[in-house]
C-alpha cells in the first residue's frame, strides 16, 4: 500500500450505499463519476448517517479502506455544487471534523464526475 504517490482525492457527493464494495465502488467510479478507478488517486464515499467512509485505492490491486467515528458526523458535501476533488492533506482536514467547502483553498471538480 502506497498513498504516498496519490496527489487527488476524490470525494463523491451524496450518500453512498456502503454495503457495496471494491467492484461495487470501482462501477460506481466508472460509471457515475466517470472516472478511471485504476488512477493514483482515492476515491471516498460516505454512508447516509455520515460517520462512516470507504476509501477505494488502486496500488497493483485494489484497497478498500473502511473508517467508522465513534461519536460526530463528518461535514459531507451533499450536492453536486459541492463535489469536490481534493489533495491528501485535505482529506485529513475532513476526517478531522473541518468543513472542506469552507477553506478557500478547496477546488470543487466538475459537477459531471458528481452522482
Amino acid at each position: 500500500m502506497n498513498i504516498n504517490n496519490v496527489d487527488t482525492v476524490y470525494l463523491a457527493c451524496g450518500v453512498t450505499d456502503l454495503r457495496k464494495s471494491i467492484d461495487g465502488l470501482a462501477f460506481i467510479v466508472q460509471t457515475e463519476l466517470k472516472l478511471d478507478p485504476f488512477e493514483k488517486a482515492l476515491f471516498v464515499f460516505c454512508n447516509k448517517q455520515m460517520n462512516k467512509l470507504k476509501i477505494l485505492h488502486f496500488d497493483e490491486g485494489f484497497w478498500l479502506y473502511y473508517y467508522r467515528l465513534e461519536k460526530g458526523r463528518f461535514k459531507w458535501p451533499m450536492t453536486k455544487a459541492q463535489a469536490l476533488g481534493v489533495n491528501i492533506e485535505e482529506l485529513r482536514w475532513l476526517l478531522k471534523g473541518y468543513e472542506v467547502r469552507t477553506v478557500s483553498k478547496f477546488k470543487p471538480i466538475d459537477t459531471k464526475n458528481c452522482y
